[in-house]
């Protein structure tokens, strides 16, 4: 079968320090092989054919609603971190389908408008536990999908998934792989966004950061997957030379302080708020406006779990035209 003749290349192709597709620790229902494609690259057709995935073209990275098609969304953000991931791990010998699958799911537990979004349901849900897209991600393709009965992944691609922005580290080289790929792409293509945006002008960028990183947004990526390859090729820990990390640091603190905590960017946010909590107080009062599965969640894990679920899955264009169709009086018309 062609799946064992991908496996045997495994064997031969694949470090010690990476995960064959043969020693996948399988998935929590079990099943059959696949004629044609391993563990990994099922994986990643699940998630590439699921609705969370498709719903991430219409929903916010950094600005919210921007004017220009240029702007990243999550879909591109997520398509940008899995192509950086998977250099890496062709490079450095690892799994390139495992380092695919965990990056195609990584976001999609994201809530409409960003990390807006998700401070204003980590704040509704506080006494529930919170609210935290990369827990959420692991919902998604565990829980939601599939009318509720999950994807059904492999164990290495919901372990990354879960742990690619929390502590512990993932338990896979891949995974860890991912968690850097994320941090490279969005460092570079916010600021890209920013000065896009007119934000920010190139010459902003601390002076340290250009010197060590590079001048221009493909150099800078560049720069940071080259280190990652020269730090990690060899060990079993995914990181940065300790120069390179350095300015990885101060060029994320600067974009936390000029762009993510802008007034400009941040503007919308508090709109945002008045209109999550507005759909989820909503949707508490009507449970039966959402969908059949959710009302399953609702009986099983309670109502606030399944209103969180339903307002999470949302895009920003369905946010806003349900909260237009629900607060929002229709104009009268005069005949």
């Amino acid at each position: 079968m062609i799946r064992e003749e991908i496996q045997k290349t495994e064997e031969l192709t694949i470090s010690q320090y990476g995960v064959r597709s043969r020693d996948t620790l399988g998935r929590r229902v079990p099943e059959e092989d696949d004629a044609v494609r391993t563990p990994f690259q099922r994986d990643v057709d699940r998630i590439t054919h699921c609705k969370a995935f498709r719903r991430l073209k219409q929903k916010t990275q950094v600005f919210l609603e921007p004017e220009g098609d240029h702007y990243r969304t999550r879909l591109t953000h997520t398509l940008e971190v899995t192509r950086i991931a998977r250099t890496l791990a062709r490079a450095m010998r690892l799994n390139e389908d495992l380092t695919e699958a965990i990056g195609l799911g990584h976001d999609l537990g994201h809530t409409p408008f960003g990390h807006a979004g998700e401070r204003a349901l980590n704040e509704i849900m506080a006494t529930h536990g919170g609210f935290r897209h990369y827990e959420q991600s692991l919902r998604v393709v565990d829980v939601i999908e599939k009318e509720g009965f999950g994807l059904n992944l492999t164990y290495e691609v919901r372990d990354g998934i879960l742990r690619h922005t929390c502590d512990p580290l993932c338990m896979t080289k891949e995974g860890q792989l991912v968690r850097l790929a994320d941090k490279i792409a969005y460092i570079n293509h916010d600021v890209d966004d920013a000065i896009r945006a007119g934000v920010l002008s190139a010459d902003d960028i601390p002076a340290n950061v250009m010197k060590t990183l590079g001048y221009r947004y493909s150099e800078r990526i560049n720069t940071l997957v080259e280190d990652v390859i020269s730090v990690g090729a060899a060990v079993d820990r995914c990181g940065y030379t300790p120069e390179v990390g350095a300015a990885v640091d101060e060029f994320t603190e600067f974009l936390y302080a000029n762009v993510y905590r802008n007034p400009v960017v941040k503007g919308e946010e508090r709109k945002v708020k008045r209109m999550i909590e507005g759909l989820f107080d909503f949707y508490m009062k009507n449970k039966d406006r959402m969908g059949d599965e959710f009302l399953v969640i609702a009986e099983k894990e309670g109502l606030e779990r399944a209103v969180t679920d339903y307002v999470a899955g949302m895009t920003d264009s369905y946010a806003i035209e349900m909260f237009n169709d629900i607060f929002v009086p229709m104009a009268w018309t005069v005949k």
